[in-house]
């Protein structure tokens, strides 16, 4: 495939080069004071993806709602989050990265407070729907930033950081949603995020230069924004409506109809308008393609991962929403340090070798899972393998990441994180539905005897899923480092 770079949106560009050198040439110091923002802020928005697993009891228990309702406080985030992420990193595009960054923030901050102080059900839906939607425009815009700071090997350090901001975030979602849960209550798992939300705004009004507003002269591509969203918004839910309802029901046939329909529409306005909100060129170059793949693969181990190992925890060994967010500490380590250690690797071996290899210590984690005990066990059983499989895909983040924006020229990089971005969300939806298909046995059987059987059945096929990945990444992924200076290149 080609990286068709040439001749691609000038007009408009030559002011965000400006912006993209001004950042370049910043002292190290500032610009990984930026980093340390975005992360901050992106470490708040997966850590919502999680947070609320744990305290769905306490939630329903005081808002009186029942199971259907307890599903969508967790489904209209993860819906509005993947559903709206390719048109959010379309507006930090046009309107501009820092632009983008601030406003989903300050909607975020907003949203959480509302979800805290919610009296009943329909409000915290409400809440969660705009933390999503705000989301979708935040994590786009923050890997944009990411991906104009830093170039070359500080690139791949930062990359690296940046993914294990996000494995560390779901890991830790399970920890901070038992301490809330346990201690203050439960709606403090949202006004956690007020604090943060307002004293990131300050200090990246200050901190994240000031850009100039792409003047593309260019009319909004609302037809192409409704269908995407419509497609993908479509997609997640009959994947996540499959989890809980097996892929024959109307409940799962319907969207994925419609998704399908919403992709179809979506394909054929951006073939016939000059200003597509995606070119369709970007998306059969062989970086985005490929990386869109590795970061589907690792959410789709990692988020099925986390969630029936909690599960596990709670149903099988008994243990307490405080005593399951402590085993996932260690989890949480291994999967910081296994994408720093891909984020050093990258920049000496290249993408696809450490891909590969970390989705292979990923299979060999799940492996481990595989061999629980028939009637339960303890913390050593599963928190080991939990941690193993961590450290393997936080090396996966970082390949998927720096594969899909190793050459996107700067008035790119927040659409292409958008599209990357989109796949995480999708992947995470589809693994723990086809996870929790697997192990409905013992999902519906509680405590008998033999209750494990799904769970260790579910592993087997993460552990099989990564280690095919793993032969395919070394196949798809470009060979090669990552370049040391940006700019276009062909890439076969």
């Amino acid at each position: 495939m080609t990286h068709d770079t040439h001749g691609v949106h000038h007009t408009g560009g030559g002011a965000d080069h400006h912006a993209h050198d001004a950042a370049h040439e910043s002292a190290p110091s500032r610009r990984w004071f930026v980093l340390t923002l975005v992360c901050v802020a992106q470490f708040m928005l997966i850590l919502d993806v999680t947070v609320v697993n744990v305290a769905l009891p306490s939630i329903g228990a005081d808002l009186g709602l029942g199971r259907e309702s307890l599903t969508w406080v967790v489904t209209a985030y993860a819906l509005t989050f993947g559903g709206l992420m390719i048109l959010g990193g379309r507006i930090a595009d046009t309107l501009g990265r820092r632009t983008g960054f601030l406003l989903g923030l300050a909607v975020f901050t907003a949203a959480s407070l509302a979800a805290g102080f919610a009296p009943n059900g329909a409000v915290l839906l409400a809440g969660r729907v705009a933390q999503g939607a705000a989301a979708a425009l935040l994590s786009p815009s923050a890997l944009a930033l990411v991906t104009v700071t830093f170039h070359g090997r500080e690139r791949n350090r930062a990359l690296g950081v940046w993914a294990a901001i996000g494995g560390a975030g779901a890991a830790a979602g399970v920890l901070v949603g038992g301490l809330a849960t346990a201690g203050p209550g439960w709606e403090w798992i949202f006004f956690a995020n007020v604090p943060i939300g307002l004293t990131v705004s300050a200090l990246a009004v200050s901190v994240i230069p000031a850009e100039p507003r792409i003047a593309s002269g260019a009319r909004p591509d609302l037809p192409g924004a409704l269908a995407a969203t419509g497609g993908t918004v479509a997609l997640i839910l009959g994947v996540t409506r499959a989890g809980e309802v097996g892929w024959e029901s109307p409940w799962t046939l319907v969207p994925l109809a419609g998704a399908a329909v919403g992709y179809t529409l979506f394909v054929c306005v951006e073939r016939a308008t000059r200003h597509p909100l995606v070119p369709l060129a970007l998306l059969t170059r062989r970086p985005v393609v490929s990386g869109a793949f590795v970061m589907t693969v690792a959410s789709a181990l990692m988020i099925p991962l986390f969630f029936l190992g909690s599960l596990y925890m709670q149903h099988t060994l008994g243990f307490g929403p405080l005593r399951t967010g402590a085993a996932f500490l260690p989890v949480a380590v291994a999967v910081t340090l296994g994408a720093h250690v891909g984020g050093l690797l990258v920049g000496r071996l290249g993408a696809r070798p450490v891909g590969a290899l970390g989705l292979t210590i990923a299979a060999a984690g799940a492996l481990w899972l595989s061999r629980l005990p028939a009637h339960g066990g303890d913390t050593l059983d599963i928190v080991p393998g939990l941690a193993l499989a961590a450290a393997g895909v936080g090396p996966a983040f970082v390949a998927a990441t720096t594969t899909a924006m190793a050459h996107v020229r700067p008035h790119e990089a927040g659409i292409t994180s958008g599209v990357v971005n989109t796949f995480h969300e999708l992947g995470g939806a589809l693994g723990v539905a086809l996870a929790s298909a697997i192990a409905a046995p013992s999902l519906v059987a509680g405590a008998d005897a033999g209750v494990v059987d799904g769970y260790t059945d579910a592993f087997r096929a993460c552990a099989g899923t990564a280690l095919v990945a793993a032969l395919v990444v070394l196949v798809l992924v470009p060979a090669g480092r990552p370049p040391v200076s940006d700019g276009p290149r062909h890439v076969h």
